[in-house]
């Protein structure tokens, strides 16, 4: 089912999030890979709305590393969401689907934000569905990295940094209950204990390896849409394996492969309930010949509806 909704594309071109340089250049490569040019050949109307502005990282970013070592550039990462939030929830409100290229895991603080509130100012109510290597369930005393692109799940269930954690307005940003996590295969000890804390469900490799990815998908679209009138998805690409996904700089060895990686998002397209989607953690000065940002452009084409047949 082809999506019958107005397309803005949004770059967030954060990398202060995470460990690796380069990963701010992702928006530049998924757009140099075909995204606007392949959506308009599926039939929809797209605009290009342009990046986050790169001069909200222009700060005394040695001073902030030094004050904060356990939530690494935390101050320019929230200030970076913030912005991001805004244009998402603008897009949202027109009755848009806001499709954000990042950028690291961290701008996912500032995508769920502003289409949570523009939700809620709606009197709807919002889920999520998270495709990651990694749980992002971390805080700034859970670490053990202090990178922040390790904490935007947390923060969005209302744990975490006050700055992450109330950029919506309201804390916590999503209902747990609503929200599923996929294809899961790299959790830090402590990150395990605030999964279960909360009630999260969590599908892991090797659940999707025993059920199938048919059957994780079922259970977690139907938590994801049970009494909401949508969900973002949050897709990270080290949540694919290596072999389709080797442009990222938090690979972890054992994820989805090239069909499983599509069928959620044929899945996804089949609700008709996508409300924003963000690709995270594309970058280009690890990837071979832009094999990841072109996959990135092939995933964003199922999500909208695109089959063989």
């Amino acid at each position: 089912m082809i999506l019958d909704r107005k397309i803005t594309l949004l770059g967030a071109p954060l990398g202060l999030g995470g460990g690796h340089t380069g990963t701010r250049l992702g928006p530049t490569a998924v757009r140099t890979a075909g995204l606007i040019e392949s959506i308009k050949k599926l039939g929809l109307e797209v605009e290009d709305g342009g990046d986050v502005p790169e001069d909200l990282l222009e700060v005394d970013l040695a001073g902030e590393l030094a004050g904060n070592p356990k939530a690494r550039y935390l101050a320019t990462i929230v200030a970076h969401c913030a912005a991001l939030r805004d244009r998402v929830r603008s897009v949202v409100e027109e009755d848009r689907l806001p499709i954000v290229i990042g950028g690291d895991h961290a701008i996912a603080a500032g995508t769920i934000a502003g289409t949570a509130s523009a939700y809620r100012a709606a009197g709807k109510r919002l889920g999520l569905l998270w495709f990651d290597a990694h749980g992002d369930m971390n805080t700034p005393d859970t670490s053990p990295s202090g990178n922040v692109h390790g904490m935007p799940l947390a923060a969005s269930l209302g744990k975490g940094p006050k700055g992450l954690v109330e950029l919506a307005g309201f804390s916590p940003m999503l209902d747990v209950t609503k929200c599923a996590l996929i294809g899961v295969h790299d959790l830090d000890r402590r990150e395990k204990d605030m999964i279960r804390s909360v009630g999260l469900r969590c599908y892991t490799m090797r659940e999707i390896d025993m059920m199938g990815m048919q059957r994780v998908l079922e259970e977690a679209i139907e938590i994801a849409t049970d009494g909401t009138d949508g969900f973002h998805l949050s897709f990270d690409v080290d949540g694919c394996d290596e072999s389709i996904a080797p442009g990222t700089g938090t690979i972890v060895p054992g994820g989805a492969n090239l069909r499983e990686a599509h069928l959620l998002m044929e899945n996804v397209a089949d609700t008709g309930q996508l409300a924003s989607l963000e690709i995270t953690e594309v970058n280009p000065l690890l990837d071979v010949r832009n094999q990841t940002a072109e996959l990135a452009v092939d995933l964003i084409e199922s999500a909208l509806g695109k089959l063989v047949l």
